[in-house]
């Protein structure tokens, strides 16, 4: 088997000489000789250098995906402040194929451990006397935090699918928070450009005010939090110290209770299925709304494959055509989609190939479609991360998760070292009225008590003959589904690499406003592209904020591993050989640092 990797233009080795202190650097040790052995290959694709590292090192310990992924959220939970969390949320599909499984025994699993809404919230909490949305109050402050979900969900995780111990997957987080790291110019810009929003209004100086590139970092209060939480568990989380400081935090203007800490509950769900071009894709279903989104995207391209014939990419018409794709998808997201516990949803009706077709037909070929036309059509997280991870025996994570807004809503739970989330700008605060990321929903997302917020996330994992094909997914709020479509398209339709692919120019638009399409920062569009639709009547203009950072594993048909991180982030993707029949060794030496 042939292997390629592309590494990612931030990919800087210097800074990972912790990882030679880690138990999981171990190396594994050579088979014995004349020992039967056949090398197979893990991949890893993350959003920052440490996670990919600790990713690749859990896996060459004997650790299989789901471990790996475990213990890669928790890495970010420290060196992703922005969006790797303890105080946050997300989703996790899983593909479990096992040792040893013949071809086609894998199984899917979808975990669901997003945020919800406090007991004490209610549908009009956001708004004034007048009926009117306060500014910022459900996106800055300790009112704006749903009840976090990841340490219960990566607990769950480990529950069914777990094989390292769970002390052994925290440690790599807890050395990083309680002896350092040295924070990247990318890190500790974003960390100076985020202050303007918070200074004085929460305590996120106290905590990240002093964050220089080149200068060690270190939480000690966050070391504190992973190792009571690396003894106890979730239950540490939800029930014991840490819960108390959460509860604690919420007493200045913040909703959560203990109550409501105790009574959170992440949940396994069946994935969301389609057949796609001969593989199978597995994706979020709800309450996420982008694997119902990925799905009609991929779907209605298909439908009209004949349209895109010999279009080249990201020309004036591709982009028009998937304009017109994209606002009918947002409409329906709009009109039909919530927490499935609390709305019925017609998810098999929107997936329906019939309806499908439908929507695709309704597409202007060379016009944009007015708003007003663009009805639902059934007759009845912007700054989120990613990773992705292929294991050596097939079984792959598409993990999501978020604080929502960078830093989610700038408070840190005083003496636990870590950000809490702002998810509950993820509801519609009022029908009609648009979130931070522009999108406007309808009463099926409405706040209400115990309820999870609609999301965008779309871990997805495509497979092809019952083996992992694809395992890809992206942060960007209402942009991540459409930067998965178009990385999906750009390696299946034009052919690119996963790095090629993740690292093209993309652009997305969403029904409001109709004219409306925004385009990458560090990839813009073709200038003859850009005049092209201005002459069709749009308004085509740079992101005021980079969209996606998209981590992707390929196998093709060959069998050959690929993986590509976004070089808008600072993402690393790793491929490397293991030799799962050799086994490993608590007493080797430790490698020197890379």
């Amino acid at each position: 088997m042939q292997i390629t990797c592309t590494l990612s233009p931030v990919f800087r080795l210097a800074r990972f000489a912790f990882i030679a202190m880690l138990p999981f650097a171990l190396p594994v040790s050579a088979a014995p000789a004349g020992a039967a052995s056949a090398p197979h290959y893990a991949a890893v694709a993350t959003p920052d250098e440490f996670g990919s590292r600790t990713a690749l090192a859990v896996m060459k310990r004997g650790g299989n995906a789901v471990d790996a992924a475990i213990a890669t959220a928790f890495v970010l939970a420290v060196t992703y402040p922005e969006a790797g969390n303890l105080g946050g949320g997300g989703f996790m599909m899983i593909y479990h194929h096992g040792k040893g499984h013949g071809k086609g025994h894998g199984k899917g699993a979808f975990l669901d451990y997003r945020e919800t809404a406090p007991a004490a919230a209610s549908r009009n909490m956001y708004l004034d006397e007048k009926g009117e949305v306060i500014r910022d109050a459900s996106v800055i402050g300790p009112r704006a935090a749903g009840v976090p979900g990841t340490v219960a969900g990566l607990w769950l995780a480990h529950q069914r699918y777990g094989t390292r111990p769970w002390r052994e997957l925290l440690q790599p987080a807890i050395t990083l928070a309680r002896d350092g790291f040295t924070p990247s110019t990318a890190m500790a810009n974003r960390i100076q450009e985020a202050r303007g929003s918070y200074t004085g209004r929460t305590n996120f100086d106290q905590y990240f005010d002093k964050v220089r590139a080149g200068e060690l970092l270190r939480q000690p209060e966050l070391a504190a939090t992973l190792q009571r939480i690396a003894r106890g568990g979730a239950q540490e989380f939800y029930h014991g110290k840490t819960a108390q400081l959460l509860v604690a935090q919420m007493q200045h203007g913040g909703l959560i209770t203990a109550k409501d800490l105790a009574g959170y509950r992440a949940r396994w769900r069946e994935p969301l299925t389609a057949e796609w071009r001969g593989m199978t894709l597995l994706t979020a279903p709800l309450p996420s709304s982008g694997g119902f989104a990925l799905i009609e995207l991929l779907k209605m391209h298909d439908a009209l494959g004949a349209q895109f014939a010999g279009l080249g990419h990201n020309s004036t018409q591709y982009v028009h055509l998937i304009a017109e794709m994209e606002k009918r998808v947002f409409a329906d997201r709009a009109e039909y989609l919530g927490d499935p516990d609390f709305v019925h949803v017609p998810i098999e009706k929107l997936i329906d190939p019939a309806y499908i077709n439908k929507r695709a037909a309704e597409v202007r070929l060379h016009e944009i479609s007015p708003v007003d036309s663009v009805k639902p059509g059934l007759a009845e997280g912007m700054h989120t991360t990613h990773f992705s991870i292929l294991d050596a025996d097939g079984n792959a994570v598409a993990n999501t998760y978020t604080l929502n807004d960078w830093y989610g809503n700038g408070v840190v739970v005083e003496g636990a070292g870590f950000l809490l989330n702002n998810e509950m700008d993820d509801f519609s605060v009022k029908p009609g009225y648009a979130n931070m990321y522009g999108v406007v929903g309808g009463s099926a997302n409405a706040i209400e008590p115990g309820k999870r917020m609609l999301s965008s996330m779309s871990p997805t994992i495509a497979l092809r003959d019952g083996h992992v094909a694809l395992v890809a997914g992206s942060p960007g709020g209402s942009t991540i589904f459409t930067s998965v479509f178009q990385a999906m398209l750009n390696i299946y339709d034009f052919h690119m690499t996963p790095q090629q692919a993740v690292a093209a120019g993309r652009f997305h638009h969403q029904l409001l406003p109709p004219d409306r399409i925004i385009y990458s920062i560090c990839c813009a569009l073709p200038a003859e592209s850009i005049t092209g639709l201005r002459a069709l009547g749009y308004k085509p203009e740079q992101s005021p904020w980079e969209f996606g950072d998209v981590q992707v594993i390929d196998v093709d048909e060959s069998g050959t591993v690929n993986a590509g991180s976004d070089p808008r982030g600072r993402g690393v993707p790793l491929v490397e050989a293991i030799n799962r029949a050799a086994p490993t060794s608590r007493h080797a030496p430790a490698p020197p640092p890379p």
